[in-house]
């Protein structure tokens, strides 16, 4: 009979530590094909339209600037409405199998792009790839919260952030060498096919994940939960802890108000206009005007074409760069110290590019100056910035409703991001460079915005968060009312 030292001991903890990371890993890794998914269709239109513009006879769809405009926009507003309504589809029928459900609209939705004969039924489609985009964005941050746990919550689900933008980074690199490399005049339909891919491998693995033990416990399956949560945490201790935690907030919940009631609850609004601000603290930092327009920005000082479109790869890497150091910063510093850091270095960015572009001749100099404030401006919007906003909008909500509110404040998000895509080149053409300056202003506000407005919820379970929420902002709000 083998002794039982304490050298085992510590390797058989080892090993379990060691297999609950792997499992939550490979859960991790599967909800994250919806993020990758997101970020390859949100990338690839713009390598895909030049082709896509041509004549019927050569191959395109004979775009004109106005179709152009609706095949870009129809994914946004899909997303805003697939957001949206993802969140009640997750709260009523689970994280899981609403992940499963967007997987067969990615898939449908890239197939249907694909093969797409006429503008109308690209604009349809695109709507539809939207839809599961916007369904992914708010559904995929939720899942991993809630399997992660408190200690892994905030580096695994800014992995979310990394796996947008390294979408987005296939998506410029796959369309670059597509354009060199084939020479067939439906190359756009290649290039809108692969993202079935990530939409697929979505499918098969939602089949090998397990269900969030939080929803299970919103619904009192108390014995599911408890199992799958010892597959998930690495002490029978943690395991106590948290499914006490999540079985008192759900007592609550049921003891508490009905969820129209709740949903009029003075600090349940509060937290839903702070979702929803911050989605426009997000967007307004004009992070998709050169994530879609850096080759337009670039022209006007004069750069090739050519050179300005592979400056797009540019930001895609320095993006991912950047996403990896955030998943490292995320760890150690609070989120408020983050976000308030990030929007202080967007506004200096914004500042100055805004200064080249209005101060500097039209040369080379000028060139590169303006694209080294674009690289600075996303090297600290997608390490600050991005990945904080996404771990907030799976942290700041309670249970009973966190996938309404999460849906509908990622909802208002995508409204801001179709505004800034709108409204961008139309007053860069009408006021030009000072456009940069509007953006230099609106983040000063943001940053007054987080400052006064966002609580810190670093370190805290999810049922900690909420407690804390409610009791922040309920009895404050009650004690005006009695005053």
């Amino acid at each position: 009979m083998a002794e039982h030292t304490p050298e085992t001991a510590v390797s058989e903890e080892t090993a379990t530590k060691e297999s609950v990371k792997q499992r939550i890993f490979f859960v991790v890794l599967v909800a994250t094909m919806g993020a990758l998914a997101f970020g390859y269709d949100t990338g690839i239109i713009s390598g895909a339209l030049p082709f896509m513009s041509a004549a019927p006879a050569e191959g395109g769809l004979g775009l004109t600037s106005f179709t152009e405009g609706l095949v870009s926009s129809a994914l946004i507003f899909g997303a805003a409405i697939g957001s949206f309504l993802s969140g009640y589809f997750s709260d009523r029928f689970g994280r899981r199998l609403t992940l499963r459900s967007l997987s067969v609209l990615f898939i449908a939705g890239a197939l249907g792009t694909a093969l797409a004969p006429t503008v109308p039924v690209m604009v349809g489609m695109r709507f539809l790839l939207g839809v599961a985009v916007g369904g992914g964005s708010s559904t995929v941050p939720v899942f991993i919260a809630e399997i992660a746990g408190p200690k892994r919550r905030a580096p695994l689900v800014s992995r979310n952030e990394l796996m947008i933008v390294s979408g987005q980074l296939i998506a410029y690199i796959a369309s670059t060498l597509m354009s060199y490399l084939l020479h067939d005049p439906h190359i756009w339909r290649y290039m809108l096919a692969l993202a079935m891919v990530p939409g697929v491998l979505l499918f098969l693995g939602t089949f090998f994940v397990p269900a969030s033990p939080h929803w299970l416990v919103s619904g009192g399956r108390f014995k599911e939960a408890k199992k799958i949560l010892k597959t998930l945490r690495e002490t029978p201790r943690e395991v106590r802890k948290e499914l006490a935690e999540m079985k008192k907030q759900e007592k609550a919940s049921r003891q508490g108000p009905p969820v129209r009631e709740l949903l009029r609850e003075k600090w349940v609004i509060r937290l839903l206009l702070t979702g929803m601000g911050l989605g426009f603290v997000a967007q307004f930092t004009g992070v998709n005007a050169f994530m879609y327009y850096t080759p337009i920005i670039l022209k006007t000082t004069g750069l090739g074409t050519n050179a300005s479109i592979a400056a797009t790869i540019g930001n895609g890497i320095v993006s991912v760069l950047a996403t990896l150091a955030g998943i490292w910063a995320v760890s150690r510093f609070g989120r408020r110290r983050l976000l308030l850091t990030g929007l202080c270095f967007v506004i200096a960015a914004q500042l100055s590019l805004g200064m080249v572009l209005t101060l500097l001749p039209q040369n080379l100099t000028q060139s590169y100056l303006a694209l080294a404030c674009i690289l600075v401006f996303l090297f600290f919007m997608q390490m600050f910035v991005s990945p904080i906003y996404w771990l907030l909008m799976s942290e700041l909500f309670p249970m009973q409703i966190r996938g309404v509110l999460t849906g509908t404040a990622v909802s208002f998000q995508w409204i801001c991001n179709a505004t800034v895509a709108f409204l961008f080149p139309l007053t860069l053409s009408m006021i030009g460079t000072y456009t940069f300056f509007i953006f230099v202003a609106i983040n000063i506000i943001s940053l007054l915005f987080v400052f006064f407005m966002l609580p810190e919820t670093k370190g805290k379970s999810l049922e900690e968060i909420e407690s804390m929420m409610r009791a922040k902002y309920g009895e404050s709000e009650a004690e005006t009312a009695q005053a």
